[in-house]
């Protein structure tokens, strides 16, 4: 295995990186990335920015916004937070398995004290059944990463204001509200750890990761950004992530929205009408699938807004492949009138 630590503190830079080496750098082996980031709020790929924020709390307190490549929900980071990013070679069966790839970060937690720490639902860590930790996965080219937070000590009240969580959302957990499902891992861990700041967190789970006693033990396996590498990743952090058609995009009203949380995220379908054939259409959600929904938009756009018509462009897709876990007859019932 080979790791990456970043020293940048600038979640668009680190996305970029991410993406950078997944595309770009080739590893005979896995490659586990470590990143520490400011105050800011990272949506899925397939959501609608403006209803998962809060904007002028966000503004106020200068919160960094951006989207990622992967799905699932938005989430709130601070220098409290340590993320981590696993890349390997991919198949068909290991998107949307979080357990294998969050497995060796539960185990290096049971090590380090936090020895209730599991994995729960379809992509969340929990430790004494309260979540620290949410991940989500992006595949391409033949390769795959599985990225996931890990709360330390991160602003639990800045988290709950600077976020917007749909009710439905809530309601499906059984729970009155985000903050009674959050917590923090620092007051798990060992006592000897209690102490750690999220820099001494990173590297502690390194060693466990690579069975080492000190970071000098594996620095053979480090992969360091070069010059080259950087006048790319400065390119995609343009082209992307301080890019604000791609944070924010349009969103325009809809004439016609059906909107569902099932077990494995949330759907949210929208169209406009125009002469009785879909104007424009936009899929929300924090759901996953390998492959990008715009597929499915060109092939509804301009179609007649009739529940046959639609149900024959979505039996051309392999929805499983969009919606993972996510029934055809509940995603058909979503998508017509």
């Amino acid at each position: 295995m080979y790791y990456v630590v970043m020293k940048d503190r600038d979640i668009r830079d680190n996305l970029a990186t991410e993406q950078y080496l997944m595309n770009n750098v080739e590893f005979n082996e896995p490659l586990v990335m470590f990143y520490i980031e400011g105050p800011c709020i990272i949506v899925g790929r397939n959501q609608n920015t403006m209803e998962e924020i809060n904007p002028d709390y966000i503004k106020d307190h200068n919160i960094t916004v951006t989207r990622r490549l992967s799905g699932g929900g938005a989430v709130y980071q601070d220098l409290g937070n340590l993320c981590f990013s696993f890349m390997v070679d991919s198949d068909d069966s290991n998107f949307g398995d979080f357990k294998s790839f969050t497995q060796p970060i539960i185990d290096a937690l049971h090590q380090m004290g936090a020895t209730t720490a599991e994995v729960s639902g379809r992509n969340d860590l929990l430790v004494d059944g309260k979540k620290f930790s949410g991940n989500a996965m992006y595949s391409r080219n033949g390769k795959t990463f599985s990225h996931g937070t890990l709360s330390l000590d991160v602003d639990l009240d800045v988290l709950t204001s600077a976020l917007h969580v749909q009710k439905d959302k809530i309601a499906s957990k059984g729970i009155k509200s985000i903050r009674s499902r959050v917590t923090n891992l620092r007051p798990y861990l060992a006592k000897e750890y209690q102490n750690l700041s999220t820099e001494q967190f990173r590297d502690n789970l390194l060693l466990e990761l690579f069975h080492a006693d000190k970071l000098e033990d594996i620095k053979a396996h480090e992969y360091v950004i070069t010059d080259d590498d950087q006048k790319e990743i400065d390119k995609l952090k343009e082209k992307y992530y301080y890019n604000w058609d791609w944070v924010y995009g349009k969103s325009p009203a809809f004439t016609s929205k059906k909107r569902k949380h099932f077990d494995m995220g949330t759907v949210d379908i929208r169209y406009n009408v125009a002469d009785g054939k879909i104007a424009d259409v936009q899929i929300y959600g924090d759901y996953f699938g390998m492959k990008d929904v715009t597929d499915i938009k060109k092939e509804l756009l301009n179609a007649k807004f009739d529940r046959d018509d639609i149900i024959s462009i979505l039996d051309k897709f392999n929805l499983d492949d969009y919606f993972k876990g996510i029934s055809k007859d509940e995603l058909v019932t979503l998508f017509t009138p």
